[in-house]
C-alpha cells in the first residue's frame, strides 16, 4: 500500500480543532523551554511523546534511534508502550519490510501505513502488529545535521487511520524537535566534559583592582603560597616578588598588558615561608563598558577554580559591594534589548544631611536597611543600587506606576528605618518611566523633575511631552513645515526597492518607500516620519503613496508592497480608499501587499483586525514588517491570516557571523513554513548573507545586495 494512494482509501480522518492546532505551537514552546532549563534528555523525549499522543486519541507515540555501531534501531522513548513492546522492537534492522520506522530510517522519508496487518512494509513485524493491536502506524525520520536518518518518530494507532495534513506537520515538527534535543545533549556533554577538566585543575588565582591591589584570591593560591586572604587583601602582588627578575622584565610585562590586554610567561615568586616557587603565570586585563581598566586576573597554572573565580568576578562587576543589590552596570546591560520595561528610580531625600548628622558608617547602615526593605516591598527581584543614595526597581512588564509609587510612599510614610539605634523617617524623590529604550535617561529626567517639585514627590516620564526639549521642538517644527510644503507642492514621491525571488532568481516585486524631494535633495523618512506621526500627517502621506504607487503599477506587471500604519487603521479609511484607487487604475488587488509593523499586529485592536480582514477580502495580501523586533505574537499572526513575514534586519544583517541571529532566524523560518507563510529577509547586503538566506529556504530577499531604493523600477 503506497503513500500516494492514501487519498483513494476510504478511511476516517481525525478531525482537528483550532485548539489542537494551537497546541502544536504550545508543544514546541513547552519542549524548547525544557531544553533551555536543562531538563534531562530522556525526560524531554518522554514529554514529546506524551504531548503528541494528546493530539491523536487512541494512539501511542514512540522514538526509535539507530545504534551507530550496529546500525540497528531500538526504542529510545515510548512512555505509553509496555516493556514487552520495547523488547519486541529492540535491535530491528531498517529495511523495506521492517515496519513504518524501519522504512522511515531505511528510505529517509515519511511512511504512512494505514493497515499494518496487510501492508508489505510490515511483513517482518506482522506478529508485533497483531500482538499489540497496532492497526496503523505513521513514522517520520529523525535526521542529523547532515540530513541522514538516525531514527524515527512515530504515532501508532489502534484504529486504521490516514494522517491529516495536521498530523503530518505534527510528525515533522516532533522529529525536528527530537533532533534538536539530541544535538543539545551532545553539546551539553561537551560542556560537562570541559567543566570537569576545569573543576579538577589545580592553579592559583589572584584578582586585583585597576590599581593592582589584591581584591580576591582562591583557596589553591592560599595553599600554594601559605598566605591567608586577610593577609593579602589590599596589597600589591609585589609582596610575592622573589627579586629574581630585573626591572626590564616587569616593564615588558606591563607594556604587553597595555597593548594586547594579556601576558603569560614564567615567573619566580616567594612564598610566605620565604621559599622560592617558579610557575607559569597568565594575566588578563578586564575592562568596563567604557573600555577603562577595571581588574587584572592572574592565573598560576591552576584552572580548577577558574569558574568560581569568574563567578566571583562577575558578582563583583554586577553588584553593589555595600548592599549586595545589582549595580548600574548590570541595569544598563539587561535593558539593552527592545523589551518594554517599567522602572522606578528612588533618591533618598536629604541623604547628605543624614550622613552629616549620623556619620558615614551609619549612613551605610541606612542604605543597607533601605535595600532590605525594598527586597520585601518592591515586588520585583530586579532591585538596583547605584550612585551614593539612589535605588531602582525594574519590572519586565507594564505596571501601574502611579499605584506602585503611591504604595512605596505610603509604606515609608508609615514605617521608620533604624539607624544608630534610632528610628528615622525617610522619604524619596521618585522618577519613573515605561519604555523600550532610554529608560535610564528618561527615568533620570523624570527624577530631576520630581526633585525640582520638592521632597517626597514623583514624576512619570511622558514620552511625547518630555522628549520635546527646545532643540527637539525646533527640529519638529522644521520637519512639520517640510511635510506640509511637500504635500502642497506634490513633493512626496515613492522610491522602489526590488524584492528578489530566491526560487525564480530574479526581482519579482517592489516595496514602495516614501521620500520627500526638496529641491535637489532626497530626504529619507528617518528625518520626517516621527514629526508626521505627531502632527497627524501620516494618513495623508499614505494616501499619496497608495495613489502614486498604483499609478506606477499600470506600467508593469510586478507586485508591490505599500506600508500602512496604526494611524491609517485608526482613521478607518483604507477599505473605501483602496476600492476607489483599484477601480480608477484598474489594478488587480492580488498584486498589492500591505505591510504593517509587528507591533500593530500584536496589539490586537478589534477594529484593526476587522479592517485588515476586509482589505484581504478585496484580494490584498498582508505582510508583517520587521518581524521579531517586538512582540512576536505567533497566535496573532495566525488570527490575521498573514501572507508574508519580513524578518527584521537586525537578525539578517549579521546572520553570517552571529549565531544568535542565525538561530532566531532559523526558528522564525521554521514557524512560517509550518503554517504556510512566505518569508522575506530584510537587509541582505552581501553574498555571504544571501547564501545563508538561501540555505534556510527563505522565499525572498530584500536589500542593497540586489537593489537600492530608486525612483524608477529596476529590472
Amino acid at each position: 500500500m503506497k503513500d500516494n494512494n492514501l487519498n483513494e482509501i476510504q478511511v476516517d480522518e481525525v478531525p482537528i480543532s483550532l485548539e489542537q492546532f494551537t497546541k502544536l505551537s504550545d508543544i514546541q514552546q513547552n519542549i524548547l523551554s525544557m531544553v533551555y532549563s536543562h531538563n534531562k534528555t530522556d525526560v524531554i523525549l518522554d514529554k514529546i511523546c506524551s504531548l503528541a499522543e494528546t493530539l491523536l486519541p487512541n494512539s501511542v507515540s514512540s522514538i526509535m534511534l539507530k545504534d551507530p555501531t550496529t546500525q540497528l534501531i531500538s526504542v529510545r522513548s515510548a512512555p505509553s508502550v509496555p516493556k514487552a513492546g520495547h523488547t519486541a522492537l529492540a535491535n530491528l534492522k531498517p529495511g523495506p519490510h521492517g515496519g513504518s520506522c524501519g522504512n522511515a530510517v531505511f528510505r529517509n522519508e515519511p511512511q504512512y501505513v494505514l493497515n499494518t496487518f496487510e501492508d508489505p512494509r510490515w511483513d517482518e513485524l506482522r506478529q508485533v502488529a497483531i500482538d499489540f493491536n497496532i492497526c496503523s502506524c505513521w513514522s517520520m525520520p529523525i535526521r542529523d545535521i547532515k540530513g541522514n536518518a538516525i531514527g524515527s518518530f512515530a504515532l501508532s494507532s489502534f484504529e486504521h487511520r490516514a494522517p491529516t495534513n495536521f498530523h503530518k506537520t505534527l510528525l515533522d515538527t516532533a522529529a525536528t524537535i527530537v533532533s534538536i534535543v539530541l544535538k543539545n545533549q551532545i553539546n551539553e556533554r561537551k560542556v560537562e566534559l570541559f567543566s570537569d577538566i576545569v573543576r579538577n585543575a589545580a592553579e592559583g588565582i589572584i584578582i586585583t583592582d585597576k590599581n593592582n591591589r589584591i581584591i580576591e584570591i582562591n583557596k589553591t593560591f592560599e595553599d600554594i603560597y601559605g598566605y591567608s586572604e586577610s593577609e593579602l587583601m589590599g596589597y600589591s602582588p609585589k609582596m610575592l616578588s622573589s627579586d629574581q627578575h630585573n626591572k626590564n622584565f616587569f616593564t615588558q610585562m606591563w607594556t604587553q598588558l597595555e597593548t594586547q590586554s594579556h601576558w603569560s610567561g614564567e615567573i619566580t615568586n616567594k612564598k610566605k615561608d620565604g621559599s622560592i616557587i617558579t610557575q607559569w603565570m597568565s594575566i588578563r586585563v578586564i575592562y568596563d563598558e567604557n573600555k577603562n581598566i577595571q581588574n587584572y586576573i592572574s592565573i598560576f597554572t591552576d584552572l580548577t577554580q577558574l569558574i568560581n573565580a569568574q563567578k566571583k568576578l562577575e558578582y563583583m562587576l554586577y553588584h553593589d559591594s555595600l548592599t549586595k543589590l545589582f549595580n548600574k552596570t548590570y541595569l544598563e546591560e539587561i535593558t539593552l534589548n527592545n523589551d518594554y520595561n517599567s522602572i522606578i528610580l528612588l533618591n533618598v531625600d536629604n541623604f547628605s544631611y543624614l550622613n552629616t548628622v549620623y556619620g558615614f558608617e551609619n549612613g551605610d547602615e541606612l542604605l543597607i536597611n533601605i535595600a532590605n526593605t525594598l527586597r520585601k516591598i518592591g515586588d520585583t527581584n530586579n532591585i538596583f543600587k547605584f550612585n551614593s543614595d539612589e535605588f531602582a526597581l525594574l519590572y519586565n512588564e507594564k505596571i501601574d506606576l502611579d499605584k506602585k509609587i503611591q504604595e512605596l510612599q505610603s509604606y515609608f510614610n508609615s514605617n521608620s528605618i533604624e539607624i544608630a539605634n534610632t528610628q528615622v523617617n525617610i522619604s524619596f524623590s521618585y522618577g519613573a518611566t515605561y519604555d523600550k529604550s532610554n529608560i535610564l535617561k528618561n527615568s533620570a529626567s523624570a527624577l530631576k523633575i520630581a526633585k525640582e517639585n520638592g521632597k517626597n514627590r514623583y514624576y512619570i516620564f511622558d514620552s511625547q511631552k518630555d522628549t520635546l526639549d527646545q532643540s527637539n521642538r525646533e527640529s519638529f517644527i522644521l520637519a512639520t513645515n517640510l511635510i506640509k510644503n511637500a504635500i502642497e507642492e506634490d513633493n512626496i514621491v515613492p522610491f522602489f526597492q526590488g524584492i528578489y525571488d530566491n526560487k525564480k532568481e530574479k526581482i519579482t516585486k517592489y516595496e514602495s518607500l516614501v521620500r520627500i524631494i526638496n529641491k535637489d535633495e532626497i530626504i529619507s523618512p528617518f528625518y520626517f516620519l516621527d514629526a508626521a506621526r505627531l502632527s497627524g500627517f501620516l494618513p495623508q502621506i499614505t494616501k499619496i503613496m497608495i495613489d502614486k504607487t498604483l499609478k506606477i503599477m499600470t506600467e508593469c506587471k510586478e507586485e508591490f508592497s505599500i506600508n500602512i500604519t496604526e494611524d491609517d487603521l485608526s482613521q478607518n479609511y483604507l477599505y473605501s480608499y483602496f476600492i476607489e484607487k483599484i477601480k480608477k487604475y484598474k489594478i488587480e488587488a492580488k498584486r498589492i501587499t500591505l505591510e504593517i509593523l509587528e507591533g500593530v499586529s500584536s496589539s490586537g485592536k478589534k477594529n484593526h483586525i476587522k479592517q485588515l480582514d476586509k482589505l484581504k477580502s478585496l484580494g490584498l495580501k498582508i505582510a508583517i514588517d520587521d518581524f521579531g523586533t517586538e512582540y512576536s505574537n505567533f497566535e496573532r499572526i495566525l488570527d490575521l491570516d498573514v501572507d508574508i513575514i519580513k524578518i527584521d534586519a537586525k537578525y539578517i544583517k549579521d546572520i553570517d557571523t552571529n549565531k544568535r541571529s542565525y538561530e532566531i532566524t532559523k526558528a522564525l523560518v521554521y514557524f512560517a513554513k509550518n503554517v504556510n507563510i512566505l518569508c522575506t529577509a530584510e537587509f541582505v547586503h552581501n553574498e555571504k548573507v544571501q547564501k545563508i538566506v538561501n540555505e534556510l529556504g527563505i522565499d525572498f530577499s530584500q536589500g542593497y545586495y540586489f537593489s537600492e531604493p530608486k525612483r524608477e523600477l529596476i529590472n
